[in-house]
């Protein structure tokens, strides 16, 4: 059976929500419950929408679930500026920095298969 080569996108955003996941679980022992739903969401979402592009139905769709990830992203990115400027938060530095990688990653798909 031959083996799929690795998917580095997919292999990236799942990593990112496994952090996301540690992170927001950092942030209910802080009792910080609602930015760490809304975290929790946009940043598992950004892999699960990248992975459903996988299997898209067409080039549009695919594209289309590709930018549903880059949206989430973008919200992601905003919690964690949140986290970033609020006084008793742990700093998300590092995940913004892999965050901005992945977005990076993402765009470019998307202006690859738009052209």
């Amino acid at each position: 059976m031959k083996k799929e080569p690795e998917n580095l996108v997919v292999k990236l955003s799942l990593e990112f929500a496994l952090e996301i996941i540690k992170y927001s679980e950092k942030l209910e022992e802080l009792r910080k419950f609602v930015v760490s739903n809304q975290l929790m969401k946009s940043g598992t979402s950004i892999g699960a929408n990248v992975r459903e592009a996988q299997n898209a139905e067409s080039k549009a769709d695919f594209i289309h679930k590709m930018k549903i990830a880059a949206k989430e992203a973008d919200e992601t990115d905003y919690w964690l500026t949140l986290c970033e400027l609020s006084p008793g938060y742990p700093n998300p530095i590092e995940m913004k920095k892999k965050l901005e990688s992945l977005l990076n990653i993402i765009s470019k798909i998307i202006i690859t298969s738009n052209q």
